[in-house]
């Protein structure tokens, strides 16, 4: 049911999210449920059509604006990338489908075409640009974490590969606690109303990949894994990096331990 409000199929979103979970942090396993994400050595061996493909997916205009548009209007109303995880995601998604249909009906037939559009289209556009904005900072930060097997492990990624979005009180609330990302992702079976009691029981976790709203706004511009330094960096700091020209990139970051 709430799919059918959120525009969101039940189980094409359970199962995108779980692969998510599964394989979040592991460079050889990207591409579901996932913001792309490349590393500089792949960005530097693209095509020069390839860049102006990849540095327009990564504009803000096109991964905060017209990006959630189209995956929450069109690209979730048939989800093509799981046909490979049997028929229980189609079903849900014309399910779904008809289920908005027929809310959408009823509500034209109560109050016109032009007030419905009106009314729920910026809605449904300024929901879908939220909810892709905390994504995006839950994992697109500069001290996030990449890896490939055997360095990638579960515990690790999860709690170093997705932040802790330190959110005022009201906006955790309104947003169901999910800036705890990290405990989120290390276990993902805990409530949204318990995740402070987490923190509150191991304070420590706070302190892990923690970002203020201030902070967040500045992880727009990285954009690729740098698997020299173990960080995400801008495009100009990969070109200076290419060219030779000196930067601020700290010294290469010793690799994560098992465990």
């Amino acid at each position: 049911m709430i799919g059918v409000l959120t525009l969101t199929p039940y189980d094409y979103w359970r199962r995108a999210h779980a692969e998510h979970h599964a394989s979040a942090g592991n460079l050889d396993e990207r591409g579901v449920g996932d913001i792309t994400t490349l590393t500089v050595r792949e960005y530097h061996s693209l095509s020069a059509r390839g860049k102006v493909g990849y540095r327009l997916y990564r504009h803000p205009a096109v991964m905060f604006g017209l990006g959630p548009a189209f995956l929450f209007l069109f690209k979730q109303r048939l989800p093509f990338g799981l046909m490979r995880s049997g028929a229980l995601p189609w079903v849900s998604t014309l399910a779904t489908n008809a289920a908005v249909a027929v809310v959408a009906v009823v509500v034209i037939w109560a109050v016109g075409l032009i007030p419905f559009l009106l009314v729920h289209l910026p809605i449904v556009l300024i929901a879908s640009s939220a909810g892709v904005w905390l994504f995006y900072v839950q994992h697109q930060f500069e001290d996030t974490h990449w890896s490939r097997p055997p360095d990638w492990n579960f515990p690790y990624a999860a709690m170093h590969g997705a932040s802790y979005y330190n959110l005022p009180a009201p906006l955790r609330w309104i947003t169901g606690n999910i800036g705890m990302h990290h405990i989120h992702h290390l276990s993902s079976k805990v409530p949204f109303y318990r995740l402070p009691e987490i923190l509150r029981d191991y304070p420590e976790l706070a302190n892990v990949g923690r970002i203020s709203v201030r902070d967040s706004l500045a992880c727009v511009k990285l954009v690729l894994w740098d698997e020299r330094t173990q960080r995400l960096i801008s495009l100009n700091e990969a070109r200076a990096q290419q060219t030779g020209a000196p930067t601020a990139s700290p010294p290469e970051a010793p690799r994560p331990v098992k465990g």
